[in-house]
């Protein structure tokens, strides 16, 4: 077991450490975003952009989810280099907000894109869900998570929708769903028997994009039309909080905290303008 004054050392280099590496991922992130996102695009005065009607908000499902997971991850860390409960809540919503902020000031100087107020909103709801938990319960008992499937639409614009899989799980939103993971052992009595890593999900996705707005439709050799036709999805599931599984492996447990963000595989139930769909297994 370390002393007061080997611990007082083990966290000033944590800490110093953390700073450095922090000072660099930014840095590298975003020139890397620079030359991947931005650079083929003309710079222009900063101006504003509406896009809150787009991709019928999944897009701000994303931003809400990145923003989350951010200041958990930065949260954690935080504590590991020796910071107080209190300051590393309000460390990692400050250090999410301002990291994401800078990407949407970049936006507002691009012509490709533009500074969108519902992006910053979206990236604020995603803070607010994780530090008011944490904060005010000292837990998450409500996890955001992601799933994907691979959707047939990304072939009719794989240059917006993704050429494979890895750029489809990033653009294409007909694939993508948005979890709201409730832990339902975290709520009960400690002596209950229900199974602590059991999860009930709420998700939500939509279908028929092709576009970021209902106006640009593909009508295909066979006539069939492609696009236009929008609607959103409303998923109820089961899911596993990997974090709650017992196991003596320390790498196992780094393993289910690596990707404790993805929503299990499971039976669901959808709800659509179709009608109820049920799902063996719902990626």
């Amino acid at each position: 077991m370390l002393s007061q004054v080997d611990s007082t050392r083990l966290f000033k280099k944590r800490k110093i450490g953390l700073v450095s590496s922090a000072i660099g991922t930014a840095t590298i992130g975003s020139t890397a975003l620079y030359f991947a996102w931005y650079k083929d695009y003309t710079a222009h005065k900063f101006h504003v952009f509406n896009d809150a009607p787009e991709w019928l908000q999944m897009d701000k499902a994303g931003h809400t989810l990145t923003n989350y997971q951010i200041s958990n991850a930065s949260y954690h860390t935080l504590k590991w280099a020796g910071y107080s409960d209190n300051k590393s809540i309000v460390v990692a919503g400050l250090s999410s907000l301002t990291y994401m902020s800078i990407i949407e000031v970049m936006d507002g100087y691009s012509d490709g894109w533009g500074f969108s107020w519902s992006d910053m909103g979206a990236n604020a709801t995603g803070v607010a869900i994780f530090c008011g938990q944490q904060y005010f319960l000292k837990n998450q008992i409500v996890k955001m998570k992601f799933s994907f499937h691979q959707s047939h639409y990304w072939q009719y614009r794989p240059n917006l929708l993704g050429e494979n899989l890895l750029q489809q799980s990033l653009k294409d939103y007909n694939g993508q769903s948005y979890w709201l993971s409730f832990n339902i052992g975290s709520v009960l009595k400690k002596e209950s028997k229900f199974p602590k890593w059991l999860n009930v999900a709420v998700g939500y996705g939509a279908e028929g994009m092709i576009s970021g707005r209902d106006d640009y439709v593909i009508v295909p050799a066979q006539g069939q039309v492609i696009g236009g036709d929008r609607y959103r999805k409303l998923f109820l599931s089961l899911d596993v909080d990997l974090s709650k599984i017992k196991t003596k492996s320390k790498v196992l447990k780094k393993v289910f905290q690596a990707i404790n963000w993805i929503k299990i595989p499971a039976p669901t139930l959808e709800f659509s303008k179709k009608g109820v769909t049920g799902h063996a297994l719902y990626f």
